[in-house]
């Protein structure tokens, strides 16, 4: 079987990557062609093919039609033999997040990444985003961290003596989609002013915390693809923090806490991350804490008490 697939990297990681995986583990698995750099995501499979240079965020374009799961939400035929919009209100809730799994099987990658640390100290990953989200003006972003919860998140990991690891991709490490290409060119940069530090970076603030906080694009291993670098990375993270997303998807595969802050999207579906069936549980022995916050209505006070009771204790 070959699989040839450029969607989002969400998609590709809850859709295609699992089912190539159950494809090799069944023996069935020839080729997978891909996106530039998703190599180290199929190292289970002997011939992928980075054939293409961007993604589209045109699902029937995107190899999704192909897979036995064409849609990332939750798969309601399968799972009902009914429509999604054919179900109550309480039917949907049982649904929402819900795959069909008779042919997905997600890879060990805490398994296969964690074998070189890199870290000597206990670390946890925060992985954030900043692009332009469904066309719109950046300033209609919800699932991202801000400077001063950067700072927040920061003060209160560090002191508690976690290492942290920062990743927010520069979008020149992989092929993007239209709303990272977009974000490119308007030269987009998340920065405000700190109290008694000033105006600076998400980069910049990484700097201020003298190698307590490391900037994940600064970690000098030429050795490894940015893709690499990142899951080894994450094999060995004592937790993570995290929007939702495709980044919150990939903290979901390491067996370990993972606080996520759910401002947006369809994750706000009632039961979507609580589900017993749900993907995310599925994708290793994590230990999801949702932090439910619609349009963020607590300006990230929520997030921040649901980070010290797991990372403080």
């Amino acid at each position: 079987m070959d699989i040839k697939i450029n969607s989002e990297f969400a998609h590709e990681l809850v859709l295609a990557v699992p089912y190539a995986y159950w494809l090799h583990v069944n023996g069935r698995l020839s080729s997978v062609t891909t996106s530039t750099g998703m190599s180290p995501f199929y190292y289970f499979c002997n011939d992928v093919r980075e054939s293409f240079t961007s993604r589209t965020l045109d699902n029937s374009q995107a190899g999704l039609n192909a897979l036995p799961n064409t849609w990332i939400h939750h798969n309601a035929v399968s799972v009902t033999g009914k429509d999604y919009n054919a179900l109550s209100p309480t039917e949907q809730s049982k649904v929402n997040g819900v795959l069909d799994y008779s042919q997905w099987l997600a890879p060990d990658y805490k398994n296969m990444y964690g074998n070189v640390k890199l870290f000597e100290t206990p670390y946890i990953v925060v992985n954030n985003n900043f692009n332009i989200e469904s066309g719109n003006d950046i300033s209609k972003t919800m699932r991202y961290f801000d400077i001063k919860a950067l700072y927040d998140i920061f003060n209160i990991l560090t002191k508690k003596g976690y290492t942290v690891i920062y990743k927010r991709p520069t979008n020149t490490e992989f092929a993007l989609d239209e709303n990272e290409m977009l974000s490119v060119r308007q030269n987009i940069t998340l920065k405000a002013n700190v109290e008694g530090i000033g105006e600076l970076t998400d980069y910049e603030l990484c700097e201020y915390y003298d190698g307590r906080v490391i900037n994940l694009n600064k970690i000098d291993r030429p050795e490894y693809s940015y893709n690499e670098l990142q899951l080894r990375i994450f094999a060995n993270a004592s937790g993570f923090i995290t929007p939702n997303g495709g980044g919150g998807i990939l903290c979901g595969y390491f067996s370990a806490p993972v606080v996520m802050h759910v401002t947006s999207g369809k994750e706000l579906r009632p039961n979507y991350l609580t589900n017993k069936d749900s993907y995310y549980s599925k994708l290793s022995d994590n230990t999801l804490h949702a932090v439910i916050d619609p349009d963020n209505k607590t300006n990230y006070s929520k997030l921040l008490e649901k980070i010290k009771e797991i990372y403080e204790n």
